[in-house]
């Protein structure tokens, strides 16, 4: 007997779990705005350099302008870092060549640059020069981000499991409202990145506390369901991502459409119920009772707030009592030897898998269509990706399913490498493709992970090897440069990273329907379900 047989006595998967999920898996809509935002954001738009007296009076029927002070680069497109250093107008009527103006000196682009504003009204790119000598402070911005929420996965990860999920969520949410409505107004590259450092931890705090507080109130036969509908939440958000950038285009407008939501997540995240088993496990008894039987009442059996009493529910959890007066760290993690198998592991599979999504989702504007399309194709794929992955979840288990997406996955990253770069459809489309493998790892890693934790340190682990995911997301921008050496080496690297996890993840001990264990005891134990 244990906690999960108590939820069940109090009306297992109800009316509460149902809109408990569905509260919770809201805010998700928004959670893709936020990763994915540099997208558009800090969109490149069409440059050059600024040409004095003369730049704002061009339009297109008097572009041909352009080539007497701008020189063509290698593919015979407008130079965006350099210009003539006195105007050539006899390049207006000459045939476009290297030869007619290889000789003719230019220089940088001192005045600064033009930017067309038909893909983006404003970026952070155009408004502090994001260009040329400064391109690199583009994905600087993301990796900053991404060090905020790898930052945040270990901070709220531990304060989680000392201080309860529901009052870390709902700060999370304050956090990220105030934060990330802030950024619009940064005067400065310097003031932005700062935001986005912070918001970028409250992210972590959203995630992390919201998984787990659907994982210990529902039931063991519903977590896959009910994980895996979550993640679609997640996946329409990048469709409205899509949406959003579209009809404002402008960076300022977007962070605030995409972050003022989260005071409506931050006002009505007080009727959440704080999770009884983390109440119990930290000698909060008296409180868990109250949630048990407000969870009874809301599902419509009233009757077992007399039967659930406190003798009762402290003999369901005894063991785990027993087992949470020891203070557990992050060095539990890897002192026992099924514990430390299970983080080892688990690091590998959670870098790769992000790894790999990053190098695909950011930087949309590599693959030559239009990126709101792109946007949106991403965000559809990972329909058909994820019900597939429910169904693998729930017939083929947590490991045949982890490791399978993932070396999908690396499978058709490997297959792009032999596709002509003039066949850019069909990139596309594998990369589309490799796309939806890797967000069916990211549904299947989320609800993995919380299953293989005990309730005593599920947070804090998850907080430990979900860093490992920001440090994938870091490294993905870092890794396209490596084009510049062997052009097929990035995804080289992408996909036998994937590989690797993918081959790991089969170390893993399967969870389908199994209790979740409250105890480090219970997973050395190595439990299995009860017949």
């Amino acid at each position: 007997m244990g906690f999960a047989d108590l939820l069940d006595e109090v009306g297992g998967f109800g009316r509460f779990q149902m809109i408990h999920v569905t509260l919770l898996s809201i805010p998700g809509l928004l959670m893709a705005s936020q990763n994915l935002l540099n997208n558009f954001t800090a969109g490149v738009p069409e440059h050059h350099c600024r040409i004095p007296n003369i730049t704002a009076a061009l339009n297109e029927s008097t572009a041909a302008l352009l080539r007497a002070f701008i020189p063509l680069d290698s593919s015979l497109t407008p130079s965006r870092c350099s210009r003539y250093t006195d105007a050539q107008w006899h390049l207006i009527t000459d045939r476009p060549s290297h030869t007619n103006a290889s000789d003719l000196q230019t220089e940088a682009c001192a005045e600064g640059w033009t930017y067309d504003k038909t893909e983006f009204i404003s970026s952070i790119v155009s408004e502090w020069d994001l260009v040329c000598t400064l391109r690199p402070l583009k994905q600087m911005s993301q990796t900053i981000y991404m060090g905020g929420v790898l930052t945040g996965a270990i901070i709220f990860g531990g304060l989680s499991d000392r201080f309860g999920r529901k009052g870390m969520l709902i700060w999370s949410y304050f956090q990220l409202a105030v934060l990330g409505t802030f950024t619009a107004l940064s005067p400065s590259y310097v003031v932005y990145c700062v935001f986005r450092f912070l918001t970028g931890m409250s992210v972590s705090g959203v995630i992390l506390n919201a998984v787990s507080l659907k994982v210990e109130w529902i039931p063991t036969k519903a977590r896959t369901l009910v994980g895996t509908i979550s993640s679609f939440f997640f996946t329409f958000g990048q469709m409205i991502l899509a949406g959003v950038a579209y009809s404002l285009k402008d960076w300022r407008k977007i962070h605030v459409a995409v972050c003022l939501p989260f005071f409506a997540f931050f006002i009505y995240s007080w009727w959440y119920s704080e999770s009884a088993r983390w109440l119990v496990l930290n000698g909060r008894s008296e409180e868990a009772l109250k949630h048990l039987h407000r969870v009874a009442k809301i599902n419509g059996k009233p009757e077992m707030t007399e039967k659930i009493t406190l003798e009762v529910l402290e003999s369901h959890m005894q063991k785990e009592v027993q087992s949470s007066k020891s203070i557990h760290t992050v060095f539990d993690l890897l002192k026992t030897p099924t514990m430390r198998k299970i983080s080892m592991c688990l690091m590998v599979v959670w870098f790769s898998t992000s790894f790999a999504y990053y190098g695909l989702a950011m930087d949309l504007q590599k693959f030559g269509v239009n990126i709101y399309l792109m946007q949106i194709i991403f965000g559809a794929v990972d329909f058909p990706a994820k019900l597939v992955a429910l169904l693998m979840l729930s017939f083929l288990g947590r490991r045949i399913t982890q490791g399978t997406c993932l070396l999908m996955s690396a499978s058709v990253i490997f297959a792009n490498i032999f596709v002509p770069k003039d066949m850019q459809i069909t990139r596309t489309a594998l990369a589309v493709l490799g796309k939806g493998f890797t967000s069916a790892s990211f549904t299947c890693i989320y609800l993995f992970t919380g299953e293989l934790y005990p309730t005593v340190i599920r947070q804090t682990g998850m907080g430990f090897v979900s860093t490992m995911a920001r440090i994938g997301s870091m490294a993905a921008p870092a890794v396209l440069i490596l084009d510049e050496i062997l052009p097929a080496l990035p995804s080289i690297v992408y996909g036998g990273s994937a590989v690797l996890a993918g081959l790991i993840a089969f170390l893993l001990p399967e969870t389908l329907d199994i209790p979740l264990p409250d105890t480090i005891e219970d997973v050395e134990e190595k439990r299995v379900p009860s017949k």
